[in-house]
């Protein structure tokens, strides 16, 4: 038995699909199953072994270059797939279950972009206020898995936590001392958090709470980072100097994840750790941090969740406020009540 599984970006969404590899794993027990992947999220399914095989994916411009997208086509091909699971629902991931030739090509009815089309097994159209996590352990249910509890298979090898525990005392955090991650970077402009609010909530919860931070983050994001390490002593830059893993293991040993929403937030979520999630223009009971134990910020204001990538004067992450985030790392400390608030609900 051959299974593909197809989620191919982004990290978030790719996180998100690791229960439902489990209940393939528990419905399949001794199945190849594999992930194709694009390459920016592979990282976080690297040793994991619950997985026969990872098979990356350039992001862009395959279809660009021919002889490539042949050898991509002609690997999925020859593993002859049983069946091919499209996990994302759009057209540049429904055309892979095509192309995979299996006879069970397994997805959701009416799918973004028509790629429903492309499939010969339907599920019925899913309700968007659903949790993506839900969603997708539909889909596995429905080809064969079986859902225990909900799980996020992420492995650890011994170098990644070497590697993690070599960057927390380079940055004079020893190993018993808390400290909280904050994450502040996101792909879309209007889920960010504004510097100026970030430098302020770093100051306080190192003056006021007496944690050490770690600030988190994409290479592309060293600007900020280093806006808000200069905050003072007590705050460590590992922005860019991190695998996705390694920063997976960091989150597991972190206190805290103050987050917007993004990749890096469910990473936290899946390892165990309390997320405090800012939200904006999108809807935390669809994609926000899995479980109970998170927090989420956010303004029940008219236009929110608009799902916009651009607006003129971002009101939902502006009116979160420096006071917010620090209330809502008292509900989870001691004597704390640890419930979600501001909205994270439908």
């Amino acid at each position: 038995m051959k299974i593909l599984i197809v989620k191919l970006s982004s990290l978030g969404d790719v996180v998100q699909t690791l229960p439902a590899l489990e209940a393939l794993r528990n419905g399949y027990p001794s199945a190849e199953i594999h992930w194709l992947v694009e390459k920016p999220a592979k990282g976080i399914l690297e040793d994991n072994s619950l997985l026969d095989g990872v098979i990356v994916l350039r992001r862009r411009g395959l279809f660009k270059d021919p002889s490539d997208l042949f050898k991509q086509v002609d690997l999925i091909r020859g593993n002859v797939y049983d069946m091919v699971i499209d996990f994302q629902g759009l057209f540049k991931s429904a055309i892979w279950l095509y192309l995979s030739g299996s006879r069970r090509r397994i997805g959701f009815d009416k799918g973004r972009e028509l790629s429903h089309i492309f499939l010969n097994e339907r599920l019925p159209p899913y309700d968007r206020d659903r949790h993506a996590v839900l969603r997708y352990l539909d889909l596995a249910r429905h080809a064969g898995g079986v859902v225990k509890e909900v799980n996020f298979p992420i492995f650890f090898t011994k170098r990644e936590k070497e590697n993690a525990l070599t960057l927390i005392r380079g940055g004079g955090i020893t190993e018993c001392e808390p400290f909280i991650i904050v994450s502040p970077g996101a792909r879309w402009e209007t889920k960010l958090w504004s510097m100026k609010s970030f430098s302020s909530l770093v100051r306080e919860i190192i003056g006021s709470l007496g944690f050490k931070v770690i600030i988190t983050g994409s290479a592309s994001e060293g600007v900020v980072a280093e806006g808000l390490a200069s905050c003072g002593e007590g705050v460590v830059n590992l922005v860019g100097r991190t695998t996705l893993k390694e920063l997976a293991y960091l989150m597991k040993l972190a206190t805290f994840v103050i987050s917007v929403d993004s990749g890096p937030m469910h990473i936290a979520a899946a390892v165990g750790t309390t997320v405090i999630a800012l939200f904006g223009p999108t809807a935390p009971w669809r994609t926000g941090p899995y479980g109970d134990r998170h927090v989420v910020l956010r303004k029940d204001i008219e236009c929110s969740p608009c799902f916009s990538k651009k607006c003129n004067d971002n009101i939902c992450m502006k009116g979160i406020t420096v006071a917010d985030v620090i209330a809502g790392i008292s509900t989870l400390a001691p004597g704390g009540n640890g419930t979600h608030i501001a909205g994270n609900g439908k």
